[in-house]
């Protein structure tokens, strides 16, 4: 079987266009396929194998020529694929290009998103729970780039929690939650994220083994 290229894309794209009442034309200038239809501005499609920077760059470049604009790629295989092309969707949108994806097998052409400009809705409880992290982290105890290592408020607060149980033994809940501040003091302690902490009944809470030899610098991941 030949390894697919740029130019086996071309013929299902201009059919797509063509049943769209488009003239259609090739290698026009900078532009892979250039369309027109009586009294509209050009319709531009910009081809690749793959998504790819250089793919997206080339669609930004068209729109100073059109709003009209497109990029093309063959059309995804298997479930990573699919969420990989996904994915990139939802780049273009934010780029207000257009996506298709072109079947290589029989020439089908689907249209994923049309080129508009793109308004991002905002997400309220992923503001306040941003918000709510950067308030309740004490300093600034990580380095960017850390690969998914961080200290998060929650992890500090177990800590706190922890260094109670170390310094007096076992404790009541809401004796631990007073002398930390740390609001959900019990509920951490209960919910015992990092295997530290071991109910004792009546809400009473002391350090288990590995919480002993907990390790202060220990980070999520």
């Amino acid at each position: 079987m030949n390894k697919p290229s740029e130019t086996d894309l071309y013929m299902p794209v201009k059919a797509w266009l063509e049943n769209l009442g488009y003239e259609v034309k090739a290698e026009v200038g900078a532009a892979d396929v250039v369309a027109m239809r009586e009294g509209e501005a050009p319709l531009i499609v910009e081809m690749k194998l793959g998504f790819s920077l250089t793919l997206l760059h080339q669609g930004v470049a068209r729109q100073t020529i059109s709003d009209n604009v497109y990029v093309a790629v063959p059309r995804w295989t298997g479930k990573t694929g699919w969420r990989t092309f996904k994915r990139n969707v939802g780049l273009c949108k934010r780029l207000a290009l257009g996506v298709v994806s072109v079947r290589l097998s029989d020439g089908f052409v689907q249209v994923h998103s049309d080129p508009r400009a793109f308004q991002p809705r905002k997400s309220n409880p992923r503001r306040s729970a941003l918000m709510s992290e950067f308030t309740r982290r004490e300093g600034d105890p990580n380095k960017g780039g850390t690969n998914g290592k961080i200290v998060t408020a929650y992890l500090q607060d177990a800590q706190k929690c922890a260094e109670v149980l170390a310094e007096n033994g076992p404790t009541k809940g809401a004796l631990v939650k007073n002398t930390t501040g740390v609001v959900h003091a019990t509920r951490i302690m209960r919910d015992n994220h990092y295997g530290w902490f071991t109910p004792l009944g009546n809400g009473i809470y002391d350090l288990s083994d590995a919480g002993k030899r907990r390790d202060p610098d220990v980070t999520e991941s």
